[in-house]
């Protein structure tokens, strides 16, 4: 029955049937998003805005002249962005439409083999079709296909920014952030860990290639000038619609201004503290954990606290998301899972039968879900200072100089690590 059972019950491991499993239906879903509903498109047409500003850009017309009381999509990037966004009105709309697309698609496949590689798997490795599954099947994936949005080329800066951070080629990782900020300046808080961890290079190119593009397309536009007086207010205001910020949503909603304000204020000095715990107690023991989640906090705060903040902002949190791999991570807890659904999914709310009570899931989740997620970071980030002053390990981490070897400690339900284990590698 032994040598039966090798042929009846051939053994295989869990590494080669999840790539098994998920790559067919992965695949499947990177072409249903993409040619299927990234081709239909959907009532918001991000890109439309886009190309009739190369457009009149092209051919020496205002590109900031429209009306900016309306609902729809309008066209928001600098001079520097529509310098770069030319080339596409060299084709007819539609073809330069599916082009953006495929190129799109390109930068997210790219996208998922460098945060593996950020986080040390490699490209045959079983976490590639997971990071790809779990790509398209949220909303911020789907939705920047389907809207046609620039936010793929965003998450691939900046993962090519963090990993060559990490690896300590300063000079080059500054450009994939200057190349994005000179469209969508949305990855400039970031630039605080290169100033906190002393990396003074990767300020050349973050910083040089985004105002030498402005130099270059200030005297090619006729109205560059209007970005200023009429774009940018625009851009600081925090409007009512398709805003999932703190102040866009509580516009929408009419909540009182002060508690709009005492909302934001609170979630800074969420902030506030979560970085300096990260950067005292993380960047020479742990620095891809301090990288990050720092990268996370910054962001989350910014889609919260800023004039703006949009759903399918929340790619960009996939490196923290991936940090669940490492210990010590404060992904490694419900709430903050509970959270990413929240701000990520697909899942629609909307109900037929219980209609005001499905509205107001449908236009909060994305809110609760950044909230969600900053209040789980910024909780086990606490407990483990508060656990750690208990036991007067508090200074610790700033005697030890340099990097020292992961203790990789057990999770504990709560999120946190063992105390036991931290105590025992503490003393």
């Amino acid at each position: 029955m032994a040598i039966l059972d090798r042929y009846l019950h051939p053994q295989m491991s869990a590494e080669r049937i999840i790539p098994m499993v998920l790559w067919p239906i992965s695949i499947l879903m990177v072409f249903h998003r993409s040619v299927i509903l990234g081709v239909n498109g959907d009532r918001t047409d991000d890109f439309r805005p886009v190309y009739d500003a190369a457009l009149q850009f092209l051919n020496r017309q205002p590109v900031y002249g429209e009306n900016l009381n309306t609902v729809d999509p309008h066209y928001l990037y600098p001079p520097s962005g529509t310098l770069l966004m030319a080339p596409l009105a060299l084709i007819d709309p539609e073809r330069s439409r599916w082009l953006f697309i495929v190129v799109s698609v390109l930068a997210l496949l790219a996208c998922a083999y460098l945060l593996a590689k950020l986080f040390g798997f490699g490209a045959r490795s079983w976490v590639i079709p997971v990071i790809l599954f779990f790509f398209f099947s949220t909303e911020t994936v789907s939705h920047t296909l389907v809207f046609t949005n620039f936010n793929s080329f965003v998450l691939l800066g900046l993962l090519a920014f963090l990993l060559l951070m990490r690896q300590r080629h300063d000079l080059w990782a500054g450009v994939p952030l200057g190349l994005t900020v000179a469209v969508k300046p949305v990855l400039l808080p970031l630039l605080l860990l290169p100033l906190l961890n002393r990396q003074w290079r990767v300020f050349v190119g973050a910083i040089a290639i985004p105002v030498v593009l402005t130099a270059v397309a200030w005297p090619l536009s006729v109205d560059p000038g209007s970005f200023i007086s009429r774009t940018l207010p625009y851009l600081s205001e925090a409007r009512d619609y398709y805003n999932s910020s703190i102040a866009g949503n509580g516009a929408y909603f009419g909540v009182a201004d002060w508690l709009v304000l005492l909302l934001r204020i609170a979630f800074v000095l969420m902030a506030v503290f979560s970085l300096w715990f990260l950067y005292r107690y993380y960047r020479k023991t742990d620095e891809l954990l301090w990288l990050t989640t720092s990268t996370g906090v910054l962001l989350v705060t910014e889609f919260l606290v800023g004039a703006l903040g949009q759903g399918y902002y929340s790619m960009l949190l996939f490196p923290l998301l991936m940090t669940v791999f490492l210990p010590g991570s404060t992904m490694r807890n419900w709430p903050a899972w509970l959270g990413v659904y929240g701000c990520m999914t697909f899942d629609s709310f909307y109900s037929n039968r219980w209609t005001p009570f499905g509205w107001w899931l449908e236009y909060n989740k994305v809110t609760w879900g950044w909230s969600l997620l900053m209040i789980a970071v910024f909780c086990s980030l606490l407990f483990r200072y508060l656990d750690m002053r208990r036991d007067g390990v508090t200074g610790l981490a700033d005697d030890a100089g340099g990097p020292t070897p992961d203790p990789a400690p057990t999770a504990s339900a709560d999120g946190g690590e063992d105390r036991d284990a931290v105590a025992t590698v503490e003393k």
